[in-house]
């Protein structure tokens, strides 16, 4: 059964994860969310009567070589994305994959109730237990350091809730996937479980003196609520200790690396950290740089973060937002997720039909389904095997891009290069 995953402890230790009720209850169960004491109860006794599938389900993960990856999802969000997140929830979701949500501190407590409400009405989520929602949220200035933190915060529950993924996907409630889980899984699956994808570089450019010297400091780190970040009169040299990286914020970590920047077997990550506590947009090169100063990880970076995406001219913050008139080019396009989208715009209703074969409202359909999907029946709410993957032709696009980022015959002796 789903349940909230909060600060630092076992997700078993807070029941904040609530049944679906009839709405005039749910102004009590904002009252008594905090109470552990009537929380578990009420939540064993509901369990009950959610309980699972036909027996004839088989819900047991299989790893091994050759065997499809299990994946791990950080999605975030902020105040009025709730919609948003579901929508890209039931776009990317597979019962062997792990998914933890995140509405940060500006979104009210009441969007994440609804949030967490959701995630309990949806049947396979009971079952499998992978969708999890943060209770106790972070505060979380892009801008800032506030960024990284909670990156690593959310990368720190997923390594306590589970133990079995392989890979740690980044996502915020403007991406959405334009490839099939099973195609996803099914190409992931033949590749290195050690590689990691990360659009990286150390050519530096106007950041250096824009962002690497600026020192800055970010109330989020010591107040409640989110604040513009404060910039410091003087600046200061750049690192000599280890050389710094920069590229997208958006990256697909590798399990083995994600424990070392938590862990931290040496000090490189802390210290690589204590650094971008005080950098603008220190999310476009934390990861980057520890990466890249690892002896034991630098040749494991494929240099994309698997994004279409289009830029304005001249380039803002941001990328340009998608509309129908890109979708030729992202039906052509073999990356394995777009952004940015505006909610409900109607080129994700497009995606959904032709790309995704997903009916309004429900899940992404996949060889995981018991029953055959029509336009009639969502077969996905019936659970078959979820080690069965079936990839469709957009599996080759995203293999062919893979092939391509990969086909260096120096590949793992040729990344992170110092420009």
């Amino acid at each position: 059964m789903p349940q909230v995953a909060n600060g630092g402890f076992p997700a078993t230790e807070r029941k904040w994860i609530l049944p679906l009720l009839a709405s005039f209850a749910i102004s009590f169960i904002l009252i008594m969310a905090a109470s552990e004491e009537f929380m578990g109860p009420f939540y064993r006794i509901f369990s009950l009567r959610r309980s699972g599938f036909d027996s004839r389900a088989s819900t047991a993960i299989i790893k091994g070589p050759g065997r499809p990856a299990v994946l791990a999802y950080v999605i975030t969000g902020t105040r009025g994305d709730g919609p948003k997140m579901k929508r890209l929830l039931r776009a990317v979701y597979h019962p062997r994959n792990h998914y933890l949500l995140h509405l940060d501190r500006l979104a009210s407590d009441e969007e994440r109730v609804q949030l967490a409400l959701y995630v309990q009405s949806v049947r396979v989520f009971n079952v499998m237990e992978n969708v999890n929602v943060v209770g106790k949220a972070d505060t979380v200035n892009y801008m800032g350091p506030t960024a990284i933190a909670n990156t690593l915060h959310a990368a720190a529950l997923l390594l306590r809730l589970s133990n079995n993924w392989d890979w740690l996907f980044t996502l915020s409630a403007v991406d959405y996937p334009i490839i099939t889980q099973d195609d996803l899984l099914h190409v992931l699956s033949v590749l290195p479980r050690d590689l990691n994808f990360i659009d990286h570089t150390s050519d530096l450019g106007w950041k250096e003196y824009h962002r690497g010297k600026p020192i800055i400091i970010d109330p989020g780190l010591y107040l409640s609520r989110k604040s513009e970040i404060v910039y410091a009169s003087q600046k200061r040299q750049m690192p000599d200790a280890y050389k710094v990286f920069t590229g997208s914020p958006w990256v697909v970590l590798s399990r083995y690396f994600v424990e070392y920047c938590i862990l931290g077997w040496d000090n490189l990550p802390r210290t690589v950290l204590m650094y971008f506590s005080n950098v603008v947009l220190s999310q476009e090169g934390y990861f980057h740089t520890v990466i890249c100063n690892a002896p034991e990880f630098k040749n494991t970076t494929v240099n994309s973060d698997l994004h279409y995406l289009v830029w304005d001219t001249p380039p803002k913050p941001e990328p340009h937002y998608l509309n129908l008139s890109d979708f030729e080019n992202i039906q052509q396009n073999g990356a394995a997720f777009a952004r940015q989208f505006q909610q409900d715009d109607p080129v994700l209703d497009k995606i959904d039909s032709v790309i995704l074969n997903r009916r309004k409202g429900q899940l992404a359909p996949g060889g995981w389904c018991a029953g055959k999907y029509s336009k009639r029946r969502n077969s996905c709410s019936d659970l078959g095997d979820i080690n069965t993957i079936m990839p469709g032709p957009r599996a080759k696009l995203f293999e062919n891009l893979i092939l391509t980022l990969i086909s260096n015959g120096t590949f793992r002796s040729n990344q992170c290069k110092f420009q």
